[in-house]
């Protein structure tokens, strides 16, 4: 992407949030195998519209996310729109780890003992940053989980498949703006029983507004029509 605006390292266990202005991308590139970022998204300055999962992959007849494919907000609006995608799964329906899963797995290991190198869980992340946006437990919604792979096997049961690799990218681009809020910890279905996460480099850039024949509109008719909807409300 060219005029990178901002760049940063998001460590294992880090946090972070911002707005994602109309007409930007995010890139998150994954430091290693164990990269994997839960990821909540609201419409800026009208948080009451949000990343809505289920209609997101019911219209694109998807169960993960990859490049072509939107986020579509619970108004049915594109939030955000995924242009680059060198990993080709993003899980969205297997959740983030609790404090309580945390401990269950790795054992108490909080600040006073670690500092840190202290064990942080993705609910934790996530409300701590909602928080800074005056949101709540109440606005927890189903994530996205860049880098990590759940599928379901003939008879239902969900399991982890290797799939993140140091190196692979994955774009959003913005079609609103976007409250983006990001938790780099461990995925519940992880194998690892260490508390050791990847980093994961990310950066904001500005990019064209879509055009009329940009794969994310045309994938499915539906697409176009959540498009029409975004473009609206900013004509």
């Amino acid at each position: 992407m060219s005029d990178v605006l901002h760049h940063e390292t998001l460590l294992g266990g880090d946090k972070c949030s911002f707005i994602l202005p109309r007409h930007h991308a995010l890139t998150l590139v994954a430091g290693g195998p164990r990269s994997a970022v839960a990821l909540l998204a609201f419409r800026a300055g009208r948080t009451h519209e949000r990343y809505n999962m289920p209609d997101s992959l019911k219209a694109q007849h998807t169960a993960f996310l990859s490049a072509g494919r939107v986020l579509l907000s619970d108004m049915g609006r594109v939030l955000l729109s995924v242009t680059n995608d060198s990993c080709g799964w993003h899980d969205t329906i297997s959740g983030h780890m609790s404090a309580a899963s945390a401990l269950a797995k790795y054992g108490e290991c909080t600040y006073q003992q670690e500092r840190n190198a202290m064990v942080r869980n993705s609910r934790d992340n996530l409300l701590i940053e909602l928080g800074k946006w005056e949101l709540t437990e109440r606005d927890l919604h189903a994530n996205l989980n860049a880098f990590v792979k759940i599928a379901a096997d003939a008879e239902g049961n969900l399991a982890w498949h290797p799939n993140a690799a140091a190196g692979q990218r994955l774009t959003l681009r913005a079609e609103l703006d976007t409250l983006v809020i990001l938790s780099n910890t461990p995925h519940p279905f992880d194998p690892w029983t260490d508390y050791a996460p990847d980093s994961v480099e990310l950066s904001i850039a500005r990019v064209p507004p879509p055009g009329p024949d940009d794969p994310c509109r045309t994938k499915r008719s539906e697409n176009a029509r959540a498009f029409q909807l975004s473009e609206s409300v900013i004509a």
